[in-house]
């Protein structure tokens, strides 16, 4: 509260005037701050802490777009699980097709099988995102990374599946914070063509001389031999599914770590920010107060000084009987 000194001049009386100024602009300050929630709408009403306020808030913004393309590679990952996991339970089921042929000396529906676990493999690796990109593109977003849509087209490949992946050798990753970047995505060729190896191996000796698996009622000794040792091969692909599967929920539990720390420093940011940017209420109605009443006794000091005249001070006339 301003200390009102008695006036009797000119420049004194100018003097209140302009602490009547000053009291109004505190006054407007501090309703301002009560109304808006803030210390001040410019970085220049923070003083010294301005730096350190704009530094806050630009280190936020950054973290909040971690978070978001957090987000984004989180749920890619999670779907990559879900897929992976359907890939490594077909390769389980053809395992155990051929598996059971051998056990059983019945090759008949073997193919029927293999062509469902084909269509399936293949579905699985030309998965597209919401945005209609290639998820297991390497990059080449537009293109299906398997190239075959039917098992006569993979057996005309030849010995080799790997000219059914169109696919780039392009990983996704993200950046998780500043300096950290994790990389999630994957290819279709990395983690299908053990697979569908195995799948055209079937298919290239059922379409050869001692084939025919359909027709047949019985396994040849040609037949029993191939198969027997397309089991080992099976349970190598299986095994390195489960563990890209594995793999890939490693990158999962690291996004998540990645996003619950985006998550603390964003409480941590928006609180350093609060401290400094945001009205303490208790504190304002207490000044706005004080300002209140010093601006109340500016105004009526001066009512009073443009009251007064020099017949103030000069003495009353008395009569006398």
């Amino acid at each position: 509260m301003s200390t009102i000194d008695r006036v009797a001049t000119a420049q004194q009386s100018a003097y209140l005037l302009n602490q009547i100024n000053q009291d109004s602009s505190t006054l407007s300050k501090t309703t301002d701050q009560i109304a808006s929630g803030d210390v001040s709408t410019t970085y220049a009403g923070f003083g010294n802490q301005a730096q350190v306020l704009q530094a806050t808030i630009s280190a936020n913004a950054r973290n909040a777009a971690y978070t978001t393309a957090t987000t984004l590679a989180t749920t890619q990952a999670d779907l990559q699980d879900t897929q992976l996991t359907g890939l490594s339970s077909l390769a389980t089921q053809l395992q155990t097709a051929v598996s059971d042929a051998v056990a059983n000396n019945d090759p008949s529906t073997l193919m029927t099988q293999v062509q469902s676990i084909f269509d399936q493999a293949t579905s699985i690796l030309n998965s597209q995102d919401a945005n209609g990109d290639y998820i297991y593109g390497g990059g080449n977003s537009t293109t299906p990374p398997v190239s075959v849509t039917s098992l006569s087209q993979l057996t005309a490949l030849g010995s080799s599946a790997s000219g059914a992946f169109t696919n780039g050798n392009d990983l996704k990753s993200v950046q998780v914070a500043d300096g950290q970047t994790v990389t999630y995505g994957m290819t279709a060729s990395s983690i299908g063509q053990g697979l569908m190896q195995e799948i055209q191996n079937i298919a290239n000796f059922d379409g050869g001389s001692t084939g025919d698996f359909s027709g047949s009622t019985s396994l040849s000794q040609a037949q029993n031999t191939f198969l027997t040792g397309e089991l080992s091969s099976l349970t190598t692909v299986n095994t390195n599914l489960n563990n890209v599967t594995a793999q890939n929920g490693d990158v999962y539990n690291q996004l998540q770590s990645a996003s619950s720390q985006q998550s603390d420093m964003n409480t941590l940011y928006s609180g350093f920010i609060s401290n400094i940017q945001d009205t303490n209420m208790a504190d304002a109605a207490t000044q706005l107060q004080l300002n209140q009443t010093a601006l109340q006794a500016a105004l009526q000091v001066t009512s009073t000084l443009n009251q007064l005249s020099l017949l103030n001070y000069m003495p009353v006339a008395t009569t006398t009987g």
